[in-house]
């Protein structure tokens, strides 16, 4: 690898920021791609960029064929990040799951008394307004927020901040009437149908979750679901 190729990888990672490096595995030439940019000796465009460029989506290193060529792909992508708004016990549940999943779990939560280091041992936990620390998080298509406090004043301005986000996922916890509510209060705001379709509410997929740690399973299962663009069987079944 040119060293001037290598640096740049390195800065990619060091920054936090998605790219793949790509090898033709015949000549060795090489590029490096991230989601706005291609730089180095290996040409690619059309099909071939647009495929290296779902690898790089997707989080999956390997081998593609193009133009009659094998190109490795090898994928330096910042850690996916989970934002719990809320430190409540489902959010107690979901941060080791989520944790185990690869996932850098955040909670957000201005009650000192809920953000704790006995309640969250080893979270990043933040004791600030949801829009004042989201804010600070930069939120990216890598990361997904949930909003668990059933508190307006809390749940709102997190949202808020979650919908004018590229995040990948946004969920909001509680009832199809507590979420009708929700769509009101956030069409007042100024968010259109189409943008707040994009909360998953009620939260999590439909198992019959009834304790926070069967409600945090089926959270974090809808989570991979909509991060590997995977359908629910129901709703493909209803859809049939």
């Amino acid at each position: 690898m040119k060293r001037a190729l290598l640096e740049q990888v390195l800065a990619e990672r060091d920054a936090g920021r998605p790219a793949a490096l790509v090898t033709a595995l015949g000549a060795g030439t090489q590029s490096l791609v991230t989601p706005d940019r291609v730089e180095g000796d290996l040409a690619l465009a059309g099909e071939t960029l647009a495929a290296v460029r779902r690898a790089l989506t997707d989080d999956r290193s390997g081998t593609i064929e193009a133009g009659g060529e094998r190109l490795f792909v090898q994928i330096f992508n910042p850690p996916l990040r989970l934002i719990l708004v809320g430190a409540v016990h489902i959010s107690q549940a979901l941060a080791p799951m989520a944790a185990l999943a690869g996932y850098k779990v955040t909670v957000i939560d201005p009650r000192r008394s809920f953000a704790t280091e006995a309640r969250f041992a080893g979270v990043e936990l933040i004791a600030e307004w949801p829009d004042e620390a989201m804010a600070a998080l930069a939120v990216d298509g890598r990361t997904a927020v949930v909003t668990l406090t059933h508190d307006p004043k809390l749940d709102d301005p997190a949202l808020q901040s979650a919908l004018r986000s590229p995040a990948f996922y946004v969920g909001a916890l509680g009832s199809r009437k507590t979420h009708a509510g929700r769509l009101k209060r956030l069409a007042a705001a100024g968010f259109t149908p189409a943008e707040t379709a994009r909360i998953h509410g009620p939260v999590g997929l439909a198992i019959g979750a009834l304790s926070p740690a069967e409600i945090a399973i089926s959270i974090l299962a809808q989570i991979t679901g909509v991060l590997h663009r995977v359908e629910p069987a129901a709703a493909r079944e209803a859809a049939a």
